[in-house]
Order: structure tokens, then sequence, then C-alpha cells
């Protein structure tokens, strides 16, 4: 059966198929246009866990979701499509997330860990696993891009992108990154991990491909971060949330804090989501929440006026969804995200994504 005749035969108003992919869709990867690529990976959690969990609870909630977006009612035709982690990427986070433990333990009682020759041992295999993951996730992604597909992340904790925005490095020479996140994630080897998640971004500055990375509702940030901000030359512009409150609460509409915010923005653009830049009760169990963020919607308001700015949207990572342990609720805000994102990311590309639905 050809994908046009999966099109004309499924009804996007009926349960979910089994055997379906993400959204219940029945289109095979080669029909799919967007690819997503779930990295369930939580090495270096430092506070939280289940981020590792995240792309599998997704999966399960996407069922869920109704296909006929407001906004984007035709983005499930185009095809979306979950590719399939290497069985070794989970094996090898629960594997050295436990040797990880008992250098964070040394640490927090003031112990430094290269007087212990086992545990800087352990930390040696750890940034060396850590670094090959990020490798193998820039092959999986590649091998996506070369077959023309707009490729997505899917985490894990927010250390996983960093293979991605090297496959796009790769393809990209210039782009920026809009960072949404309760954190600045610009530590220097967080805990002596050179990847961990709160390096992130520090470590994706070290691609001169990414020219500007724009950070979104920050409310947890130290003084070396802070630090690497004001030397970055122009490079870091963070919105902090206390910052975008106040103006709000003086008068200034989210809708001209976007169009700034995206104004800083060069002209290719992915976006870098951890689901902790949210208000707490989206997600609830999450690594590091931090009060105060910002609602649903805030996000997809931005995300839609992104994709109408002129602005090519290269594509985007979402991370740090974690499911709780007696409900789906993360998961269910992660999966209605994921879709929302794809439809923008589509909407860019100048996909059809069909007329929004009006009342």
């Amino acid at each position: 059966m050809t994908k046009q005749q999966k099109i004309e035969n499924f009804d996007p108003s009926q349960p979910s198929l089994a055997d379906a992919t993400v959204f219940g869709l029945p289109f095979t990867a080669e029909e799919s246009e967007i690819i997503v690529v779930p990295v369930p990976w939580e090495v270096t959690v430092s506070y939280g866990a289940g981020a590792s969990e995240g792309p599998a609870a997704i999966l399960d909630a996407s069922f869920q979701v109704d296909l006929l977006h407001q906004d984007f009612p035709e983005l499930w035709k185009l095809g979306i499509y979950m590719d399939e982690a290497p069985s070794h990427w989970a094996k090898n986070s629960a594997k050295y997330k436990d040797l990880a433990q008992p250098i964070i333990e040394a640490l927090e009682n003031g112990e430094d860990v290269a007087t212990f020759p086992v545990l800087q041992s352990d930390l040696d295999k750890i940034n060396k696993v850590c670094r090959d993951l990020h490798s193998e996730v820039k092959e999986r992604i590649q091998f996506w891009l070369d077959k023309g597909k707009k490729v997505v992340l899917l985490g894990g904790d927010h250390s996983t992108p960093l293979g991605y925005y090297e496959a796009l490095a790769a393809q990209y020479t210039d782009f920026g990154i809009l960072h949404l996140d309760a954190h600045m994630d610009l530590r220097i080897a967080y805990e002596g991990f050179t990847y961990s998640h709160a390096s992130i971004m520090y470590n994706t500055l070290q691609l001169p491909q990414v020219s500007k990375i724009v950070q979104v509702g920050i409310r947890d940030f130290c003084e070396q971060e802070v630090d690497v901000v004001k030397k970055s030359n122009g490079r870091v512009k963070v919105y902090t949330d206390s910052d975008l409150k106040k103006e709000q609460f003086e008068g200034k509409t989210w809708k001209q804090q976007c169009e700034e915010i995206i104004a800083q923005l060069p002209q290719k653009v992915c976006i870098s989501f951890d689901i902790d830049g949210m208000y707490p009760w989206y997600c609830p169990n999450t690594g590091t929440p931090v009060p105060g963020g910002f609602a649903f919607e805030q996000a997809t308001y931005l995300f839609n006026l992104l994709a109408n700015s002129g602005k090519e949207i290269i594509g985007f990572d979402l991370v740090e969804v974690a499911p709780g342990e007696h409900d789906d609720w993360d998961g269910n805000v992660g999966a209605r995200m994921l879709f929302h994102m794809c439809g923008v990311l589509a909407k860019s590309n100048r996909m059809n994504v069909g007329q929004r639905v009006e009342f």
C-alpha cells in the first residue's frame, strides 16, 4: 500500500493501531517526513531521576493525542516516525548512572575525587561513554538527514542533544538555538562530568557554527554561568523568568516579548526545550523543577510566531520529561508538546499542514 493509499484508508478519528508508530500513525520511516530519534539517557543526573524513561512515556501517551491539531490539521498526513534507539543506550545509561552516584556523593561531602583512584577511574569511564553516546547520536542523526528527513531528538536528560547539534553543525555553517529552560546549563564539567546535563549549553558553545543561544525562562543559575554569558561577546542572550514577568506586570505583552526574542536569533534556528521551563505542574516529575516558568500555551505561541517569522527552524529537541510512578501526566504533556513542535517544524519548512481550524 502506498503512502497516499494509507492516508485515504486511515481514519484519524478512530483509536490508534497497536502496531503503529508514534501518535498511532500508520507510516513507515521511509514514508514519514519527520523522524524522532529517542535517546533514553540520564547518566549524570544529580537530583531527580527518570528522564531516560521519557521517550517511552511520550510514545505511550502519544496514542491518546487527537490528530486534528487546531493549528496544523493536516500534520499527521506528513508522517511522523519514532526511530528505535539502540538497546545499549538504555543499558549503558543505567550502568554508568550507578557508577556516577558515589562520585556525586563524594563531591557533596566536600571530598576531592582525584584523591580516590577508583572514583577517578569511574569518572574517566563515564566521560568516555558519554562522548561515545554523542558520537553515536550524531551518526544516527546524520543517517536520517542524508535521507532528506527532518530529524528531531527526544531525550533523555538535557545532555543528550550534543551529538544532534554536532550533526546540524556538519550541515549548517551558522545557526542559533532557542533554549527554553529553568536553567542556563552553562556549567563547565558540572560535578566533574564533561557531558553533564548542566553543561549542555557550555559544550554547545564550543561549536563555532552556533552563533547565538537565546535562553528563555531562566530562573536558576550560578556565578560561573553568569561569567560564561558575560564572556560570550553576545553569543548568549538571557531572558530570565523574573525579568519577563516584571515586564508583563508593568504592561508589556507576551507577543512583544516573543517578537524581541525572535529578533535576537539568526536565520536558521534549532529549538531546545527542557520541559522544566514550564510551570512545574506541567512536569511535576522532571529532574530539577524550579518555581515559576511559563504556560504550555505561552511556549506554543512563541513557537508559532517563530514559524511565521520567516526564519527557518532546522530542528528541535525535547528533553527532561520524566514519567511519574502513579500517573502518565508528564508523558501526556510531553506528547502534546512534541506533536505541536513537529507542526511548527513542518510549517517553518513550508510543508502542507493545512489551514488552522477556526470556530
